[in-house]
């Protein structure tokens, strides 16, 4: 049985109702047509829960637009999704295509802050955010009573005489359920080893991330990166109004996985959707993801909070390899990554 609109319904039962399946659920392709985005591929997928997505194929399949039930959950940034031809990979100038949006994916050969590493020169956050999607398919299917929604491709980082990483990822929801599920592959496809790093950089916005709201984790250790977060740890999970002058805080968290090996981090608002509060979940297997790291901004024009499961910390790889935590990829050796976003429903 499907359950949408408060009412459960047989497979059979909702077929009878509509000529097509996509009036309920699907995904519709489009691309933008303006400005620093034109030429960018996406996909909307909707379910009939509330939820309602917008993929961006040529940023590494990575979510931009998020709403439920018409409210956004996302922080967008001044420099909208732009095409990954104006990517700066130098330095600090990853800023420039940062949109922020409700995914966007750092790695896959690096995350964290620039810097020079055995003689590789790395860009803040890595790549894979910047690099066009292939081999991408879409659809719907049945499956034991549920209907499913899913974008999936690949997106390769690559070059001569260095890495060779291949990104299989897979979106997907299901017909009336407000929450989306990302899986990823990475598989070293080259014949050197190579070095591996993946962050998923979630970031909340208004209304969601507002004065007032909270986040719930399972924290067992809070440790803050710099001398900033460090004066606002008391209030790490606390948000204050759009501040003048704020300079970002970066925390630490050691969390405690449930019985099943999963970690859930919650970020509760004081909006209301139809008398109910609104929240989001972030839901993923800590064996795969070890470090989360929360962004917390409060600054005027770039208020947001990032959640964000890490392989890694973001002091950068030459300090992960350091410290014996770096992760690298014999030839054709895989890593897979299974997270999942929705919304709190009380």
């Amino acid at each position: 049985m499907v359950k949408i609109y408060n009412t459960e319904y047989t497979p059979q039962q909702l077929q009878e109702y509509v000529g097509s399946l996509g009036q309920l659920a699907g995904v519709e392709m489009s691309e933008l047509s303006d400005g620093v985005g034109r030429g960018v591929r996406t996909a909307r997928m909707h379910n009939s829960s509330g939820l309602d997505l917008q993929v961006l194929i040529d940023r590494g399949l990575d979510l931009y637009g998020a709403q439920y039930h018409g409210l956004p959950l996302a922080w967008v940034s001044s420099t909208g999704p732009t095409n990954p031809a104006y990517f700066e990979p130098g330095g600090l100038g990853w800023l420039r295509g940062f949109y922020g949006g409700l995914l966007l994916t750092c790695g896959l050969s690096s995350i964290g802050v620039p810097e020079v590493d055995e003689g590789d020169t790395l860009g803040l956050h890595g790549r894979v955010s910047n690099l066009p999607a292939s081999q991408v398919n879409y659809g719907g299917y049945w499956q034991d009573g549920d209907y499913y929604v899913f974008v999936e491709g690949q997106v390769r980082e690559t070059r001569i005489f260095g890495e060779n990483l291949l990104l299989k990822r897979r979106l997907q929801t299901r017909l009336g359920v407000p929450a989306v599920v990302i899986e990823d592959t990475i598989v070293n496809e080259g014949y050197q080893p190579s070095p591996h790093m993946l962050l998923y950089h979630i970031n909340a916005g208004f209304p969601l991330a507002a004065a007032g709201s909270r986040l719930n984790a399972p924290s067992l250790e809070v440790t803050p990166r710099t001398d900033d977060a460090r004066a606002g740890l008391d209030h790490y999970a606390a948000f204050e109004p759009p501040t003048a002058g704020y300079r970002e805080q970066v925390f630490y968290h050691r969390l405690q996985a449930d019985g099943d090996g999963f970690v859930r981090v919650e970020l509760l608002s004081s909006a209301v959707q139809d008398g109910v509060p609104l929240g989001m979940y972030v839901r993923y297997r800590q064996a795969e993801l070890p470090c989360f790291i929360e962004w917390k901004m409060m600054g005027q024009g770039v208020y947001s909070v990032g959640l964000e499961p890490a392989t890694n910390w973001v002091d950068g790889r030459a300090k992960e390899r350091t410290r014996g935590a770096l992760t690298v990829l014999q030839p054709a050796e895989t890593r897979s990554y299974y997270l999942e976003i929705g919304i709190i429903q009380k």
